[in-house]
């Protein structure tokens, strides 16, 4: 966003005063120089189709791919599937390599064969070598764009060589130490080169017991380094240790603001990336499949009902009380369910800890079970004045909450297993565990005692 929030309002009030009076050629000014491309993106994410569809056509072509690489992927697309390969390239002159990665990526082959075609021999084999690695990989989101120094220099080379330079890359905290092959043996921290002596050997100063991303690390992986090491860059290494380029804190930024909206959409069965202005047959669509899978699921729990239709005719006060077991039980599984799944995002759960994971969430659901079954059968023996209905009740939650421990704990880690994301499936799968089990101990338990 804006370096000055305070600043940025009146300025998108401006800016859409102008668009509602018909003033395009403000809009227009306002849009290429008074506002950041950040900014820009936002303004268009908050904008319903039609009239961001005229805020698009009044930046122009050298601004718009400093635009697209702030745009949620949906709103991104869109705009790219509009664009030939001579205005992707004029659009994205200049911007960093990871971020032309990630655009070109959305991108049908043959329109990213043309955009590299059209590229120079040292920008299109350095863009190539991060498309060769999934996007969700430390090589998919490393910028290419390094600074490297050889070991045997002394700093005041060092300095006269950075002078050189107009500005250095964003994000240099450090320099990196290759040898003539571009095996990375050690790196420079800026502050140790100001402070040193200018005479001395990089070797001699340079820190060779520094943090290294393998290419094929996972994305979640490398924001956990970054958080451990309080890292503000990092090296991007190959085999035997070739550099490839290096992975900045605005990036991993991303990628953590990214794994967190999607675990909040994935519990409702959404894509993180979706507008929130898309049209209703779109959004309908993707909400349709998972409305189908809750279907499936409540008809299953409504079959375990149906099977005791005859102690519900005969106790009424069940049907009044079913609800509160099946409740109980879905609480509780996903408080086990989200704090695994919150352990794997973080690389804190693994085979060795499993078991004791599982023994805590099934003692914690002991206790509860035994805590919440006493409140619930004296409520129910109270309103109903039926001591065996309360013991149902009692016994029922008690089992509930027994599995539903259990099933929170093991299903995140069964389904990482079989590389399903548990955030997106875990929690309809633990609903109908949590209904089926509760509903069919509390009227299995009903039919035995009353019929």
């Amino acid at each position: 966003m804006s370096k000055n929030p305070e600043k940025l309002q009146p300025k998108l009030a401006r800016l859409n005063d102008a668009l509602e009076s018909g003033a395009l050629e403000q809009a227009r000014r306002m849009l290429n120089r008074g506002l950041a491309p950040v900014d820009v993106a936002h303004l268009l994410e908050s904008t319903p189709p039609k009239e961001r569809n005229v805020l698009w056509g009044l930046i122009e072509p050298e601004l718009q791919g400093d635009v697209l690489q702030y745009l949620g992927e949906d709103i991104q697309t869109e705009f790219l599937n509009r664009m030939d390969a001579q205005q992707l390239v004029s659009a994205t002159e200049g911007l960093d390599v990871d971020d032309l990665a990630d655009l070109l990526q959305r991108l049908p082959n043959t329109v990213t064969l043309e955009v590299l075609d059209s590229m120079e021999a040292q920008e299109r084999q350095r863009l190539e070598t991060v498309l060769s690695y999934p996007e969700d990989t430390a090589g998919g989101l490393m910028n290419t764009d390094t600074l490297t120094i050889r070991p045997e220099i002394t700093l005041d080379v060092v300095l006269r060589y950075l002078r050189r330079h107009e500005r250095l890359p964003d994000t240099t905290d450090s320099l990196l130490v290759v040898t003539r092959g571009d095996k990375l043996i050690g790196s420079l921290p800026i502050n140790r080169l100001l402070v040193s002596d200018p005479s001395m050997l990089v070797r001699e100063v340079m820190d060779t017991d520094m943090v290294t991303i393998p290419a094929t690390m996972e994305e979640a992986d490398v924001a956990n380094l970054f958080e451990r090491f309080d890292l503000i860059s990092a090296p991007v290494v190959g085999v035997e240790s070739h550099l490839l380029g290096r992975i900045t804190i605005d990036d991993v930024v991303d990628v953590i603001r990214g794994d967190a909206e999607h675990q909040v959409m994935s519990m409702a069965g959404l894509d993180e990336e979706e507008d929130t202005f898309a049209p209703a047959w779109r959004t309908s669509r993707r909400r349709a499949v998972w409305l189908g899978i809750n279907l499936i699921t409540a008809f299953m729990a409504a079959a375990v009902i149906g099977m005791f239709e005859g102690t519900i005719q005969q106790v009424t006060a069940l049907a009044v009380l079913m609800p509160i077991v099946a409740s109980m039980g879905g609480i509780a599984g996903s408080q086990a369910l989200t704090v695994l799944i919150r352990g794997i995002a973080l690389g804190h759960v693994s085979g060795n800890n499993v078991r004791w994971l599982l023994n805590r969430e099934l003692i914690v659901g002991a206790l509860n079970g035994v805590l919440w079954a006493l409140v619930v059968a004296a409520i129910a023996v109270w309103w109903f004045g039926d001591m065996t209905l309360g013991g149902i009740i009692a016994a029922a939650i008690v089992i509930n909450l027994l599995i539903a421990a259990l099933c929170g704990t093991l299903l995140p880690v069964l389904l990482k297993k079989l590389k399903i994301d548990p955030a997106l499936s875990g929690s309809v799968i633990l609903t109908t565990v949590t209904d089926v089990i509760g509903f069919m101990a509390f009227l299995g338990l009903a039919t035995y005692f009353y019929l």
